[in-house]
């Protein structure tokens, strides 16, 4: 089980908000995923409150899809953004060309196409990370746990929380701390993550830590009923504590 922290703490935020949302359908015709309103707040809104309280230095969104839309969206909310053009970059792609925007160490990065009902998965990340051990700390989901998700799980760890292997297991929640250090291993342009995490498995270096609430993958039109009912019960939860 992960317990302690180390003195080093990330200083820097990104959002993914550059997909093209294929599986919302006609819902993202007009406008971009990231906007589309759960609980009448866009989705990329309840990302930035996770990220708010943490006080970081620097928050950057990446964006491709309808990309306009989103910078007038985030610019008055001090959001910068790194758009990627002409083609869109994938999730290691799209870290590594907002790195100087970000700053120099370890980041945040978290998707924004989730709802979470419970602790801030954030710092629940600040809270456990170890640079000493660690180049990444991925939120696992167990599968009981996770609305409107198909799939048996991503990663299976030891009693630390160390990756053992890729499969059944916990649902990777799409929030994270990383080290940049080992993006310039692969050389593609666009690549995902999973290449970088598949490096620090084979390190010993990659961790997951189990979030103890909800989560709702909104990737999907029915996800936005779910994620609503979720937020709702947990607003209810809270007024009787």
């Amino acid at each position: 089980m992960i317990r302690s922290r180390r003195p080093s703490s990330p200083q820097a935020a990104l959002l993914f908000a550059a997909g093209f949302g294929t599986r919302m359908g006609a819902l993202t015709q007009d406008r971009p995923k990231p906007l589309i309103e759960v609980a009448g707040r866009p989705l990329i809104d309840h990302a930035l409150s996770l990220i708010r309280p943490l006080g970081l230095g620097h928050v950057v969104a990446n964006l491709h899809y309808k990309a306009e839309m989103l910078e007038a969206h985030l610019a008055p909310l001090g959001v910068k953004t790194s758009v990627e053009w002409p083609d869109i970059l994938d999730t290691g792609g799209g870290l590594r060309q907002a790195l100087p925007l970000l700053g120099p160490g370890e980041v945040f990065t978290l998707n924004s196409d989730a709802i979470w009902a419970g602790p801030n998965p954030l710092e629940m990340l600040r809270a456990a990370w170890d640079a000493s051990q660690m180049d990444a700390l991925l939120i696992g989901i167990a599968p009981d746990r996770a609305l409107g998700h198909k799939g048996a799980g991503d990663f299976t760890c030891d009693a630390e929380g160390r990756v053992m292997s890729r499969g059944p297991g916990l649902i990777y929640g799409g929030a994270q701390i990383i080290s940049p250090k080992l993006l310039d291993q692969v050389p593609e342009r666009a690549f995902s993550l999973n290449r970088v995490w598949d490096l620090m498995q084979a390190q010993g270096r990659l961790f997951v830590l189990e979030y103890p609430g909800q989560w709702c993958d909104v990737g999907h039109p029915d996800g936005i009923a779910l994620a609503e009912t979720l937020l709702a019960e947990s607003l209810l939860a809270d007024t009787h504590v």
